[in-house]
């Protein structure tokens, strides 16, 4: 029985091995995770993010500001609806208010707007086009179907209600966002690499 060791006591052992967690890990792990909750406070318009910051000492602090950081980039998404809009604007601004190289940030700030603009714009017009190709071919399939099995196809069908369509477009959707989800992933990590 002495041979055989608890989960817990090999878990111990492999700890003491990597030996104990530094100071700066501890602040660490206490302080990412207040950041984190003051952004998400300030980004729900619970908080002045700024304000709290104040009571944190210069070390504590930088670990609040970053989890701060990772929260308030990671609420920033494609403007897909008027909310989306506001949120994105509020965290580019309390992000702007964290930073030290704001030159640095707002040059990423207007790439992001490019593709904000874009996506809202042109994209637009995409997606509408991609709307009305995915409804003709599914509605030709119907009939197809329709005509095979013997059917009289009706002069009207409503395709947007077929769950084919709804699988297709949402392929689609996805195939069309992911253009400016990958570019804006690289302006987030660009964010985040500047001071």
């Amino acid at each position: 029985m002495d041979e055989m060791k608890s989960a817990l006591e090999r878990a111990m052992e492999r700890a003491d091995r990597l030996g104990k967690a530094s100071e700066e890990d501890r602040m660490k792990w206490q302080y990412l995770p207040e950041g984190e909750k003051l952004a998400a406070d300030h980004m729900k318009g619970d908080s002045d993010l700024l304000a709290e910051l104040g009571k944190y000492d210069d070390d504590a602090r930088r670990h609040v500001v970053e989890g701060a950081q990772k929260v308030l980039v990671g609420s920033m998404d494609l403007p897909r609806s008027d909310g989306d809009k506001g949120r994105n604007k509020k965290a580019m601004e309390a992000i702007k208010e964290l930073k030290r190289d704001k030159v640095g940030v707002e040059n990423v700030f207007t790439k992001m707007r490019r593709v904000f603009n874009h996506y809202e714009q042109e994209g637009e017009q995409q997606r509408r086009q991609a709307y009305e190709e995915v409804k003709r071919d599914i509605e030709a399939k119907l009939r197809q179907a329709m005509q095979q099995s013997g059917q009289e196809a009706p002069a009207k069908i409503n395709v947007e209600s077929q769950p084919q369509f709804q699988q297709e477009w949402r392929r689609v959707m996805s195939q069309l966002d992911s253009q400016y989800m990958n570019l804006l992933e690289e302006y987030k990590q660009e964010i985040l690499g500047t001071s």
